[in-house]
């Protein structure tokens, strides 16, 4: 039950071994003039990679990630890492925000200053959470995990498990992508204690080649950082709201800082298993959620959820549809995150609803 802090501090030689492997990396041909139709262009993954060898400060990020307080515990067997935004208001909710893949915590440094101390944004203390964003197991500092089974009904067995090493009994949840799944699973699984969940997609999408071969993947991914890079780099520009790269809608260090620790923690295998840990449920009609459920349909998400099918197992009680965004709010829209996460939680801070 032990909380022990943590503070993201990676070794120099690590650094030094990323940027000899970007330096000597070997580059594959490609056919004129096809663009992002088959796969990450060669120039402009070229051109990121040299960003990333010569310009990217990745201690300037390290910094950013330890601004939040950092902790690791163990639940069932895995290390789970966490950062901890504790709220100045004393009436602050308790939300725990879970990220997907290819995401992880980078989605939410933007969101979890305001959602933690609103005052010092310039918003109403009344709308304080106290944030909680922690890594899926297998996901950077929470991986490599050293079993194949830690799906999305394992995780959500575990938030319970953290949420109440930090004092905090009823909570709130988000989440996109996987971050969606388990939130909604934990909602599910553990009623009595959740406050609301708030998703931006639900889990009804087709598995990815990870979910069958994770461990034939792994080792491309795992030996070449530019291999990594543009497995990651097409997801975010097929998901995002974005028309001709990523950077048009996401920061182009975030995206490195977010492969940055895929890479420093050896985990593309582990995070890859996921898919596999979610075995036959893949297209299945959810189980029935009877927690009040928050939906936001970004226009640029592939996974937008459609209400009349959303309704017949969820019990919705708050849908918005912001007019920008994609896959990845927290990171392309923090600001409309924001305002949809307060509108939907508003209601539910009262005590008779509770």
């Amino acid at each position: 039950m032990t909380l022990s802090p943590f503070r993201i501090a990676v070794p120099q030689r690590d650094l030094d071994d990323l940027a000899a492997r970007l330096a000597n990396t070997r580059w594959p041909d490609e056919i004129d003039g096809v663009g992002w139709g088959l796969g990450t262009p060669l120039g402009y993954l070229q051109d990121l990679v040299e960003y990333w060898r010569l310009r990217y400060d990745w201690r300037a990020h390290e910094e950013r990630l330890n601004g939040f307080p950092g902790f690791m515990t163990n639940i069932d067997g895995a290390n789970v890492h966490f950062l901890h935004a504790r709220s100045p208001e004393p009436e602050a909710m308790p939300l725990v925000l879970t990220h997907g893949w290819p995401g992880s915590i980078v989605e939410f440094l933007d969101v979890a200053g305001p959602l933690s101390d609103p005052r010092a944004y310039g918003g109403d203390p009344e709308d304080a959470f106290h944030i909680v964003v922690p890594s899926l197991p297998g996901f950077g500092f929470s991986g490599p995990t050293t079993e194949a089974n830690w799906g999305a009904d394992r995780i959500a067995d575990a938030w319970p498990v953290l949420m109440s090493r930090l004092g905090y009994e009823r909570f709130g949840l988000h989440g996109g992508d996987w971050g969606a799944i388990v939130s909604r699973a934990v909602g599910v699984r553990c009623p009595e204690r959740v406050i609301g969940v708030h998703l931006t997609m639900l889990p009804s999408a087709a598995p990815e080649f990870q979910a069958t071969k994770p461990q034939t993947l792994a080792y491309g991914l795992t030996d070449s950082p530019a291999g990594r890079l543009g497995w990651l780099v097409e997801k975010f520009k097929s998901f995002s709201d974005s028309r001709d790269v990523p950077e048009e809608a996401i920061d182009r260090d975030d995206l490195l800082t977010n492969a940055m620790l895929y890479w420093l923690t050896g985990t593309a295998n582990s995070s890859s298993r996921i898919y596999a840990a979610q075995g036959g449920a893949w297209g299945e009609e959810p189980p029935k959620s009877t927690v009040p459920t928050g939906i936001a349909v970004f226009p640029k998400d592939t996974g937008r959820p459609i209400r009349r099918l959303t309704e017949r197992t969820d019990n919705i009680v708050h849908w918005s549809t912001p007019g920008r965004g994609g896959h990845f709010p927290g990171l392309e829209v923090p600001d409309l995150l924001i305002a949809d996460l307060r509108t939907f939680f508003c209601p539910l801070r009262n005590p008779r609803v509770l």
